[in-house]
């Protein structure tokens, strides 16, 4: 059990756990819900020009459906100029809902890449309350781990990264319309070591 942290922990914790996680006996199961929006939450993070319509359920980064051109409009985006929604504005486009979605799947992303900074660094622009995040984080980091310590006796570059998480599914609890309105994301993967 893993609860609030920061990132040197994290990692320290990662290299302490990555002969586990190499080991092939092993399994981790990582449970978490994703974003939880909402005022109820404080968190109304919104990105005014997220796509919409929301890119479908069904395409998930580095996973069920996925594309370069997905995956590419989650990491060119300016997260700074998103902002935090007052219950009495309600945007007609994107639906709050699309915006959700959008940092999500930016969140997802990054944790496609299997780079530990990448996702510390979406999760701190964008505030994203993903609940699960430091043990997503110290599992990340734990994997890194494996794959520097392979890299150094097998005198590769460490650039050809293998393991990965692969997302199957992702929803919301609901499409929230207004501000005055409240969701909890969900999210499923899997990374085979």
């Amino acid at each position: 059990m893993i609860g609030a942290t920061n990132a040197s922990i994290e990692q320290a914790l990662g290299k302490l756990l990555a002969p586990y996680i190499a080991d092939e006996s092993n399994a981790f199961v990582i449970s978490s819900d994703f974003c939880h929006w909402g005022s109820r939450f404080s968190y109304t993070y919104y990105i005014a020009d997220a796509p919409s319509p929301a890119i479908s359920a069904l395409t998930l980064p580095n996973g069920v459906g996925s594309n370069a051109a997905t995956l590419d409009i989650h990491k060119v985006h300016d997260w700074q100029r998103g902002t935090n929604m007052r219950s009495s504005k309600t945007p007609l486009n994107p639906k709050i809902y699309e915006s959700i979605a959008h940092v999500d799947r930016a969140c997802m992303c990054a944790i496609g890449t299997g780079r530990y900074s990448d996702f510390i660094n979406i999760i701190e622009e964008t505030g994203n309350t993903v609940c699960g995040r430091h043990p997503i984080g110290v599992f990340m980091a734990g994997v890194e781990e494996i794959e520097r310590l392979e890299a150094e006796n097998e005198g590769q570059s460490g650039d050809e990264l293998r393991r990965r998480f692969r997302f199957m599914r992702y929803e919301r609890s609901s499409d929230v319309l207004s501000a005055r309105d409240s969701s909890v994301s969900y999210v499923s993967a899997f990374a085979v070591l």
